[in-house]
């Protein structure tokens, strides 16, 4: 896998082009790209072959920032709420 083939439309490399972007207009940037991977690309994989080709370069952007968060595991929610907080399982 390589860049060429994970970021068709050139969002990440746009977004590194973009003087002064934000960590918001990133992470909008991060999902519309997340949503175009091509089918069956491993999106863990995707973002590791990203930072490959981005980190080292850039390594305080906020679209590096956005991609190492990227790699994080959600977290389970701590709260229900509603009925499924009033009723047990």
């Amino acid at each position: 896998m390589d860049l060429s083939m994970i970021d068709r439309k050139n969002l990440l490399a746009d977004s590194y082009a973009i003087d002064g972007i934000s960590a918001p207009e990133c992470r909008s940037i991060f999902l519309d790209w997340a949503l175009s991977l091509p089918a069956g690309v491993d999106p863990k994989a995707a973002i590791d072959v990203a930072l490959g080709a981005y980190e080292a370069a850039y390594p305080e952007h906020p679209m590096t920032v956005t991609l190492r968060e990227g790699l994080l595991e959600a977290r389970a929610p701590k709260r229900r709420g509603g009925r499924a907080a009033r009723v047990p399982d």
